[in-house]
């Protein structure tokens, strides 16, 4: 007799969120890495708060983000930003139903070339996981309770991602 798993217990990648943060003219740049890394639409976030030091004021653009939903693109993406921090990732970064780690310079990653009008930039990517299920949570109309035990916990998303992307977790 075959040992079979719940389907409901499987984790996956529910959505991966790379953002950029910067004013003005760097603000426009971060627009331009993430559009080459992606080719998607990029939403740009306005402040609501003053921080004098960096030269930020309320309503003022300070960062751009984008957020994927598209499995086989996330995959894609991830193996080669991976590879760009040289397939590790500290085991500080890797949190309750979620992974988020930055990339110091976009040029490491393979297939993107340096692009004068943005310079040496970073940015951050953030891997949201979930079970089946979370939507019960979500929806509008006979939402329901999302136990804790639904969650995905620190050490199933290591043995996911060393697993999957073949990633060392320190």
């Amino acid at each position: 007799m075959e040992n079979k798993t719940n389907p409901m217990t499987e984790i996956e990648i529910e959505k991966m969120i790379i953002h950029c943060g910067g004013t003005e003219d760097k603000h426009e740049k971060s627009v331009k890495l993430i559009e080459m890394i992606t080719g998607g639409k990029v939403y740009v976030i306005k402040s609501t708060r003053r921080i004098p030091a960096f030269g930020i004021s309320p309503g003022k653009k300070s960062g751009a983000k984008i957020t994927l939903r598209d499995k086989e693109k996330i995959k894609d993406l991830i193996r080669r930003i991976l590879v760009a921090v040289d397939n590790t990732i500290s085991n500080k970064k890797i949190t309750t139903n979620q992974v988020c780690f930055g990339v110091p310079e976009y040029i490491e990653i393979p297939g993107l070339e340096y692009n004068r009008d943005i310079g040496i930039l970073g940015f951050e990517v953030m891997l949201v996981f979930k079970r089946k299920g979370k939507r019960v949570k979500i929806r509008k109309i006979k939402r329901g309770s999302y136990p804790k035990k639904q969650d995905v916990t620190k050490e199933e998303i290591k043995e996911y991602l060393i697993k999957t992307f073949g990633v060392e977790v320190n």
